[in-house]
């Protein structure tokens, strides 16, 4: 039942027994929803739940849930992406890890907003979905094939209507970093690609045909023609519809923020040859997710030099970042091979780079010699290596082996002071801004659920100087805790829906607009106050926190590599020489800010007034 309106159908998951092949439906309670109302509140809530303390990531035991947000599939914009939760087998963490394209669209579709994969199949499998129900298929025929050649070969065998998610070579492989890919579009970071080839499933292959009941039609439609006026009509639309992230390295360059040659420097030498205008000289096509007008993820092509011809489907900002400034080469071909293959192999290209500028570094400092990388010359600056690097890790092939690790665990297995080099938080390695000079983020980083991740709160204030809730000023040791728990309640509160975060984060969508379509497809009018749902977006903040804490994850893990506490950084225009000076109090002033006690635990009274009892 849901919150308000008993005559609303209920919604529903479905768990897969995958030992047996059994299935179950299960209707949502109604105060789940009151209190979660689906996306990532969902996959928290029940993988709390469910999951006992201690459980390995890889094991059968772990639970893979695949899940949608209510708006997915209706028609609305922006709002079909689709989370991958679990624990995972980088950070041992909760994680929640998010995806585009139109598999969300086709997941809400079935008749479920959540699928829990449970236990571990027998042989390679993949499941099936036909009109809603599913059956559990051999896979060992797609065992091997590329994420573009697992979709293809799935489309002919049941039909150009398929949509599917699936996992690579990497993924297989237990690559603690492999990504879940539904065409190009990835819930990429922290290994639920992993997950799942533990599990034994290959992929998720859904035919189905759009049967969303709405309690209210005319008035959600009235709500989708406010919100196309919205997004299409706002200051950012054009250039993001244009270049999507792609000009974003211009941003941080000048800014000193560009994480360079393992986050020693803050900008790159000669990174005229991947600006945003050399990104725009190669762009091909358009591409969109599910019933998104900024088609942000454009298609490009090399024209010329040593990797004419390549081409791919991106890459992003954090994609150009991690194949330049992470191993320092300009070389923008290697952005867009590094990219495709990647997406081909089923890698996360964040946690690949860092990876590869880690090896980098130990190889410089005779940590690594050529006997451990089997004769591969791990020079900066060596774009070709880097390519050898990503089939090898992909494979866990030689040296790969150990990158397939993370940074974190390859250090571990290394020893010889290797932990100094990696550039994590948690086991994620930190992506492409460089928290000496966005503090606030960094700080972001430093306390987020999952580990380094920008998008669990991303600092619009300091990278694009809103001044909502409050201007903050990005060199400050002190004075950003607030700021920070409101960007990742908010996160969380449009992660709801499962709402694009750049739209939101680009001010297209807006909180009380946000809860006005969420109100109307739940028949719930309380989820049409921003209040409520930043309430919401806490909650399920304070549960992520409880689940780590539960698995012994607090304060000792929200902290920084000691070379961002004690290296000051360099060749950073006007955030040369900032470092993180007083990584305590910063800390100390979020747990206040947070109702946490000084060990980040949070109080009886916080989690009363969250109605989150069941975590005391």
């Amino acid at each position: 039942m849901n919150p308000t309106n008993p005559a609303a159908s209920p919604p529903k998951l479905l768990r897969i027994d995958l030992n047996t092949g059994r299935y179950q439906e299960e209707a949502i309670p109604g105060t789940t929803v009151r209190d979660y109302i689906g996306g990532r509140g969902f996959g928290v809530k029940y993988l709390y739940r469910d999951l006992k303390p201690g459980v390995e990531p890889f094991s059968p035991d772990n639970k893979l849930i695949l899940h949608v947000g209510p708006l997915a599939g209706t028609g609305a914009l922006c709002v079909s992406r689709w989370i991958a939760t679990g624990k995972s087998p980088l950070t041992g963490t909760y994680f929640r890890s998010v995806g585009g394209d139109d598999f969300g669209a086709w997941l809400r579709w079935t008749g479920y907003e959540m699928v829990v994969l449970e236990g571990r199949a027998a042989v390679p499998s993949y499941i099936l979905f036909r009109e809603g129900k599913p059956e559990i298929r051999d896979a060992r025929d797609i065992r091997s094939k590329t994420t573009s050649e697992t979709q293809r070969l799935l489309r002919e065998k049941h039909g150009d209507n398929v949509r599917t998610a699936c996992i690579g070579p990497a993924g297989e492989n237990l690559v603690r970093f492999a990504g879940i890919f539904a065409g190009t579009h990835c819930a990429g970071r922290g290994g639920m690609g992993a997950v799942m080839g533990a599990k034994n499933i290959k992929a998720i292959a859904i035919d189905a045909v759009r049967n969303v009941e709405l309690p209210d039609p005319p008035g959600f439609k009235a709500l989708l023609k406010e919100e196309a006026a919205a997004i299409t009509k706002s200051r950012g639309f054009p250039v993001f519809a244009e270049h999507g992230t792609t000009h974003n390295q211009d941003n941080t360059t000048r800014n000193g923020i560009f994480p360079t040659k393992n986050f020693r420097y803050g900008t790159l030498d000669g990174w005229e040859r991947f600006s945003g205008g050399e990104f725009d000289k190669m762009k091909v096509a358009n591409v969109s997710c599910y019933a998104c007008p900024m088609h942000c993820g454009n298609k490009y092509r090399v024209p010329d030099g040593p990797y004419a011809g390549a081409t791919a489907e991106g890459p992003d900002y954090e994609t150009i970042w991690a194949f330049t400034g992470a191993i320092d080469s300009n070389e923008i071909g290697a952005t867009i091979l590094g990219n495709h293959l990647c997406d081909e192999l089923g890698l996360d290209t964040m946690s690949m780079g860092s990876a590869a500028g880690f090896a980098c570094e130990l190889y410089e400092r005779e940590i690594l010699t050529p006997k451990d990388t089997g004769g591969l010359d791990l020079k900066w600056g060596d774009h070709r290596m880097l390519m050898d690097l990503i089939r090898k890790t992909a494979y866990r092939d030689g040296i790969g082996d150990l990158l397939a690790e993370g940074t974190r665990l390859a250090a571990q297995r290394l020893g010889k002071g290797a932990d100094y080099y990696a550039m994590h938080i948690k086991g994620l390695e930190i992506p492409a801004y460089d928290p000496r000079g966005v503090k606030g983020q960094g700080l972001s980083y430093a306390t987020s659920s999952i580990g380094a991740s920008h998008n669990i709160g991303y600092s619009v204030q300091e990278l694009f100087g809103s001044k909502y809730p409050r201007p903050v000023d990005r060199r400050a040791d002190s004075g950003h805790a607030d700021v920070v728990m409101y960007n990742q309640d908010s996160s969380a509160a449009f992660e709801t829906g499962v709402l694009c975060l750049f739209t939101a984060q680009l001010g297209m969508i807006r909180l009380p607009f946000f809860g006005k379509m969420m109100a109307s497809v739940r028949s719930a009018p309380e989820f049409s106050d921003p209040e409520y749902l930043m309430k919401v977006g806490q909650r399920i903040y304070n549960l992520e926190r409880a689940f780590n804490l539960r698995e012994g994850i607090g304060r000792k893990e929200d902290s920084f590599p000691l070379r961002l506490t004690s290296e000051p950084l360099l060749k950073a225009g006007p955030s040369e020489g900032l470092v993180l000076g007083n990584p305590d109090l910063m800390i100390d002033e979020y747990y206040k800010v947070r109702g946490w006690d000084q060990n980040g635990v949070p109080t009886a009274e916080k989690l009363r007034e969250l109605g989150l009892e069941e975590t005391l």
